[in-house]
């Protein structure tokens, strides 16, 4: 993965498929660009974020989605003003479901709790289809505009209309799959 976790992906790859070296500024800033294109259409980080305070809706059910995954750690949750307690009164997933105790259920009260916790993927550990959108979309952001084939090296690629806006099938699916999610998804 890449020493610098802002690009998302490995800097190197793109630089082999473009014939580049990966210091190259150009190929950084597509990369650069690339990463914050995916985070803005995800709504997070995608990266590792410790403790960050989240204020929820209540939806009435036993379980909750926190927004990002997978999570981490769970350090605090407060139900109206009220510290509970993991094993006793909740308990959470890696995959960010945080589900209430002992028969009880979460409230269907508007900002009725604030949980901190942690989640994201470890800088080493990018989900490789994530990685692989970035790698796309950076790829095709090298390209001058109205360009949509270019062969590098013996290997040529050809990018429809899509691929040069950024909306290829892949990266919507990807986007889709890490988007932040509304507390009752469950």
């Amino acid at each position: 993965m890449a020493a610098d976790p802002d690009l998302l992906a490995d800097p190197a790859e793109l630089a082999v498929k473009l014939g580049r070296p990966a210091n190259d500024p150009k190929l950084l800033t597509a990369l650069r660009q690339a990463a914050r294109r995916f985070r803005g259409q995800v709504g997070h980080r995608v990266t590792h974020v410790a403790d960050d305070v989240v204020t929820l809706d209540g939806n009435g059910r036993e379980s909750i989605l926190l927004p990002v995954w997978p999570t981490t750690a769970v350090a605090r949750v407060v139900l109206e003003g009220v510290d509970l307690v993991e094993g006793t009164d909740y308990a959470w997933s890696d995959a960010g479901i945080l589900r209430r105790l002992g028969g009880l259920w979460w409230p269907d009260r508007l900002r009725c709790l604030q949980v901190t916790y942690s989640h994201g993927f470890p800088d080493e550990d990018i989900p490789g289809d994530v990685q692989e959108v970035v790698l796309e979309r950076a790829e095709a952001g090298m390209l001058p505009v109205g360009v949509q084939s270019k062969a590098v090296g013996g290997q040529s690629v050809t990018l429809g209309a899509q691929a040069t806006a950024g909306s290829t099938e892949a990266w919507s699916k990807t986007v889709a799959k890490y988007k932040v999610r509304a507390s009752g998804d469950v």
